[in-house]
């Protein structure tokens, strides 16, 4: 029988703080990561890096 991989793993949407656009899709580990997730990700709109903030859809 097949295993199941990837139960600890759920896709989040990134949202950036400046503009409010979802501009990037990953996924995140739900075991290990405590809290939202804030990383410094490229704006297109913008046209230089801000911080995107995990949104659920």
């Amino acid at each position: 029988m097949a295993k199941k991989k990837n139960l600890a793993r759920e896709y989040v949407w990134l949202k950036c703080t400046e503009t409010g656009d979802l501009n990037y899709r990953t996924q995140r580990n739900k075991s290990n990561m405590e809290g939202p997730l804030r990383i410094k990700k490229f704006s297109p709109r913008l046209r230089r890096h801000t911080e995107h903030v995990e949104v659920r859809k």
